[in-house]
Parts: structure tokens; C-alpha cells; sequence
């Protein structure tokens, strides 16, 4: 019996996705190991007695970044010196300490919250957040994917982080535009739920008014979620989240 040429291309995409998955697996605790020892040194030499980096999240998964902890007789100065080194380590994104997420003022301008919305575009190039048809409610398949980008966002706290909202040209405009607006929301509500304070994020739909460049506004991959990070205001700020007064 001859084989469908679309079951052909589907099957070939899953065993693709399947095997990447295989090989790129066991190279992420390596990864993460390998972080964790050289975090451990950085932190040691900046005088972090008792300070440790987790580099999970909120769900246990794997996560480039780290939560610090412990280390609460030490100073304020000590404390965002062992996290700006944390910071510089190769591969780690935006640091965290698990008592506090105010920004802390700095002469050195070696990072700007506009980083946030670069990791976030980097996990939305090759995957997206679903929706159900004609539906804001988003679906399972797209947990882990929320989990990333709260995780991606966090180091950004204190900025406004815009939600946007877009359709494809199918169906009337103030249809495209309300439905725009509640998968904007939806996401919004995903993320607090994940630890991102409401105050800071705003939700808007535009519905197919703004198409990807290159695509035809009919088409599919237009029905997309992006995000802005705004600086709110003209601070240069550390690359780390450190507590205020205690």
C-alpha cells in the first residue's frame, strides 16, 4: 500500500524532532553542570561565604538563570559583587537573588534590561505560544515554553513589559482585534501566575494590522505574541537583581 506524501513528510518531521531531541538531551546537564562549578569558584572570590546558584526554575527545569541564595551576613557591596560575577561567567543570562528583585544602581553599564526582550525573541524564533482555534485559551503544549520566557524575563523586573498581541487577515478586524486582545491577557495572566509582578505588564491586541515583513497578511504564521521590554526610567543598571533594605 503506497505511502500518503503528506504521512511521509509528517513522519520525517517527527523522527527529525525526535532525534534532535535524543542528542541535544544529555548535553544539557553538562551544560548546566559546568555552570554551577564555575559559578561556585566566581562566587568564592568575591568573597560569597555561603552564597549558592541554582540553575533551575520555578519547575526544576534546567535554566541558564541562576538563583542565588545563602549569604545573608554578608553586605550589600559583597552581595552585587558575587552576583556581577556570577553574572560574567560564559552562558549564564540575568542573575537573581532569591530575597529580592530591586535593580541596583551602578557605574558600569555593562547591561541593559533590552536583553530580557532578546532572550525572549530568541525562544519565540523557532516555537510560538498556541492558542486554541479562534480561542484565547492557550494550550498545554505551550507550558514549558511560558515557563521559559517568565524565566527570561525575570532578570528584567521593574521595567514595563509590553504584551502584543496579532492575527492573520481571516475573519472580520474587530473580530481579529478582540481575539488579539484576549490571547494578550491570557498571556499576561500566564505569567503572573509564574511570578511576574502584574503592575509591570501590559497586554494589547492589534490584530492583523501589523504582519510579519514578508509574509502575506492571510497567512497562518502571523498569529503570534511578542514582547517589549521598556526601561522605565534613565538608570544604568547592574546585571543583577539585588534586594533593597532588609
Amino acid at each position: 500500500m503506497p505511502i500518503r506524501p503528506s504521512l511521509a513528510i509528517i513522519a520525517g518531521i517527527l523522527v527529525t524532532g525526535a532525534s534532535a531531541y535524543l542528542l541535544a538531551e544529555p548535553m544539557a546537564p553538562d551544560f548546566i553542570a559546568r555552570l554551577e562549578e564555575q559559578s561556585a569558584t566566581a562566587i568564592a572570590e568575591a568573597g560569597g561565604t555561603g552564597v549558592t546558584a541554582r540553575f533551575a526554575s520555578a519547575s526544576g527545569k534546567p535554566s541558564r538563570h541562576p538563583l542565588l541564595s545563602g549569604g545573608e551576613g554578608l553586605d550589600e557591596a559583597t552581595r552585587a559583587k558575587v552576583a556581577r560575577a556570577v553574572y560574567n561567567v560564559p552562558g549564564v543570562g540575568g542573575v537573581v537573588w532569591s530575597d529580592g528583585t530591586v535593580r541596583a544602581e551602578s557605574d558600569e553599564p555593562t547591561f541593559q534590561p533590552l536583553h530580557c526582550q532578546e532572550d525572549v525573541e530568541g525562544l519565540l524564533r523557532t516555537r510560538s505560544i498556541r492558542f486554541e482555534e479562534a480561542s484565547s485559551a492557550i494550550l498545554p503544549a505551550s507550558r514549558v515554553l511560558l515557563d521559559e520566557v517568565a524565566d527570561a524575563l525575570r532578570p528584567c523586573l521593574g521595567s514595563i513589559i509590553a504584551i502584543t498581541g496579532h492575527t492573520d487577515q481571516s475573519g472580520t478586524e474587530p473580530g481579529n482585534l478582540a481575539l488579539s486582545m484576549e490571547r494578550a491577557r491570557a498571556v499576561r495572566e500566564a505569567l503572573v501566575r509564574r511570578g511576574i509582578p502584574r503592575d509591570g505588564l501590559r497586554a494589547s491586541g492589534v490584530g492583523s494590522s501589523q504582519p510579519v515583513e514578508g509574509l502575506a497578511p492571510t497567512d497562518p504564521a502571523n498569529r503570534r505574541i511578542e514582547f517589549s521590554v521598556i526601561r522605565t526610567e534613565p538608570l544604568r543598571p547592574t546585571p543583577v537583581d539585588t534586594p533593597g533594605a532588609r
